[in-house]
């Protein structure tokens, strides 16, 4: 029996030695299968989503709207209504038809604009006026109590800038003062400073004062 005993145990020895030799094979083996198990399992990642260029075409559109900013205090700023208007992303401006925007300054003096179309900024304070472009501001007082009388400007364009009351135009315009009247081709208008630059050829009619 120990005989027999002794042969079972060499043959093991000896199964056991060929099994060593293959081991690392057996080893790399296991290991490729459990790499190529992680690659097929392991998810892609795709490309980072590449942001949509902004174009030039309206996002929104409004009809028969109304739009109302105020400062910080609660007190009405300005005031945009239209029959239709459509905003572009990409320079954030609103394009409006029929618009009338009334502006309200820090003395309470209004000023209305109207035309056949408009090309207004986010708040309105910066608007184009095309086509039959007319500004309109209310007569008010200066500091020292005087009268001032209302003004009026008309023209095919008019590039009204509403919280600095300036108003410019490269093409033909029409200036009512009172009953004072004056046309140019180009004009520059700043109220704070009380400044007009008329270029051109520049016509005017003075009214004295008292006379129809």
């Amino acid at each position: 029996m120990k005989t027999a005993a002794a042969r079972a145990a060499r043959t093991g020895l000896r199964l056991w030695d060929r099994i060593s030799i293959y081991l690392p094979i057996i080893l790399m083996g296991v290991l490729a299968l459990g790499t190529y198990w992680l690659v097929r399992n392991t998810p892609i990642l795709g490309p980072a989503a590449t942001e949509k260029a902004v174009t030039h075409e309206p996002d929104y559109f409004m009809r028969k709207f109304s739009v109302r900013s105020f400062d910080g205090t609660g007190r009405l700023k300005s005031e945009v209504f239209g029959a239709e208007a459509h905003h572009f992303p990409d320079t954030d401006t609103l394009e409006i038809s029929q618009p009338r925007l009334r502006s309200i300054n820090d003395k309470g003096v209004f000023t209305v604009a109207t035309a056949d179309r408009a090309l207004s900024n986010a708040d309105g304070s910066e608007v184009q006026l095309i086509g039959n472009a007319v500004v309109v501001r209310e007569p008010a007082t200066d500091a020292a109590g005087h009268a001032m009388p209302g003004m009026e400007f008309r023209g095919e364009f008019l590039h009204a800038f509403m919280e600095t009351e300036r108003i410019r135009s490269h093409k033909p315009v029409t200036l009512i003062r009172g009953n004072d009247r004056f046309t140019a081709d180009s004009m520059d208008y700043d109220n704070l400073d009380r400044v007009m630059r008329l270029n051109g050829r520049v016509r005017g009619v003075l009214v004295p004062p008292g006379k129809p």
